[in-house]
């Protein structure tokens, strides 16, 4: 830094601002150091109301930790005197005995580790933003269920390897949609994040020391204090809470991420068979309406799987107290919760704002000269031609229809051996989505 270079507030330091997908959404607010220190003081409050339940701790010392909110200690200090210990914990237990007084300080933390403490903050913090991710995924999946009915019959090109393939419709599309949110629904619902209590390795043994004669009573009441499930073991190496809420949310970003890749692809000028409600501008260009929600959705997607992977690799942790492994998780942990939270929050923008052009799907269907219909072809003119026949007269045409660029049913009107047919039925794309009105409704009575 020069003496030119602007001092910047240090509140400005989590504002996102190389993060559009995050910043300014719930989940960015779920998420910020605030609340992370705001879950650590949950978390050790909760342990002395925990042992004074218990008789181990005076009433007055819970109630004093109690008392001490985040807006009391200096975040930025904390923070600065983690690199100490390693870890924010150590510093925020001086803080929190400091202001409770001599006479309460030696109930604060008593008998836990600073990973017990910082672990159950980490499930505090992710089930408070997944509250904020169901809800949006609520939301999301209503309004595609909504544009599921209304387009169950709305046909458009299907495409498979970047062309056009057979007909489909984009009821079905919108179902598949759905289908994938409320499969990331389900699993982010059904993610168990337990407390995390088992002191210096994960025996309790400090809390024997105390006076516990069960520490199995004092784990199960910590836990409900949080209202969070009691831990089976202590997890400090066994790290299946993390690696299950990993996969939980790079599942949803990839699930919001083919969203967002299809609506991109509908969306170019050339095609436009879709569009947001209110797409964002250009520096340069006037005229631009580019698709931001989506945009951002499936750039947070191409992030999100090389976070999980970050977590996973730290399921290796060595002894019953890891070095490295443990603290390697907390970043990329964090900017998982955030960048789902914001693309969950993208999607509801972006879903119940979508603009179908059904105008532009039909119109679409004749691109190709009518080939899109050739396989209802050549199924149809096999038991009347022969099937070897039939593909000989079809490949015969589909290259007449297209150098001579005329539609592929006036080629066919000359052939002699197809003049009993209605050909006019045959070659109408609209005739021929197959099952797809009936899966769309089947995949709508999935609640």
């Amino acid at each position: 830094m020069t003496a030119a270079d602007p001092v910047r507030p240090e509140s400005d330091a989590d504002a996102g601002l190389l993060a559009p997908g995050w910043a300014g959404s719930p989940a960015a607010s779920a998420t910020s150091d605030g609340a992370f220190l705001g879950a650590l003081l949950d978390a050790e409050t909760a342990l002395a109301r925990a042992q004074a339940g218990l008789g181990l701790a005076p009433a007055a010392a819970a109630s004093a930790v109690s008392a001490v909110a985040a807006t009391d200690l200096d975040i930025r200090s904390i923070a600065l005197r983690s690199r100490g210990g390693g870890n924010p914990v150590i510093p925020l237990v001086a803080d929190l005995t400091a202001a409770v007084g001599e006479e309460y300080g030696p109930y604060v933390h008593r008998g836990a580790t600073s990973q017990d403490i910082l672990d159950t903050a980490l499930m505090l913090v992710a089930r408070r933003t997944l509250e904020l991710v169901l809800a949006d995924l609520e939301r999301t999946a209503r309004a595609l269920g909504r544009l599921a009915a209304a387009h169950r019959d709305t046909v458009m090109p299907g495409r498979t390897l970047t062309q056009h393939a057979v007909p489909t419709t984009f009821g079905l599309k919108a179902a598949g949609w759905r289908s994938l949110v409320l499969d990331a629904r389900d699993r982010l619902d059904d993610l168990r994040l337990p407390a995390q209590l088992g002191g210096a390795a994960g025996t309790l043994a400090a809390f024997t020391a105390f006076g516990t004669e069960d520490p199995g009573a004092l784990v199960a009441a910590y836990a409900g204090e949080l209202g969070l499930p009691k831990p089976m073991l202590p997890w400090h190496t066994l790290r299946t809470p993390i690696a299950d809420l990993a996969g939980g949310l790079a599942f949803t970003a990839g699930a919001l991420g083919k969203m967002a890749a299809d609506a991109l692809t509908l969306s170019r000028t050339e095609i436009a068979e879709v569009s947001e409600g209110s797409g964002g501008g250009s520096s340069a260009m006037p005229h631009k309406a580019n698709p931001v929600a989506a945009t951002v959705i499936a750039a947070s997607a191409r992030r999100a799987p090389g976070l999980a992977a970050t977590l996973y690799a730290s399921m290796v942790a060595e002894d019953e107290r890891p070095a490295g492994a443990w603290h390697a998780e907390w970043e990329p942990l964090r900017e998982l919760l955030r960048l789902v939270g914001g693309t969950a929050h993208h999607a509801v923008e972006l879903v119940e704002g979508l603009r179908v052009n059904a105008d532009a799907m039909r119109e679409h269907l004749g691109l190709t000269h009518g080939l899109i219909i050739s396989e209802r072809l050549a199924v149809e003119l096999a038991p009347v031609l022969g099937r070897a026949r039939a593909k000989e007269l079809l490949t015969r045409a589909a290259e007449r229809a297209v150098t001579e660029n005329r539609p592929l049913v006036d080629v066919l009107g000359e052939e002699p051996e197809l003049k009993d047919l209605d050909l006019v039925d045959l070659t109408d794309p609209t005739r021929y989505t197959g099952s797809a009105g009936a899966l769309t409704d089947r995949a709508l009575e999935r609640t």
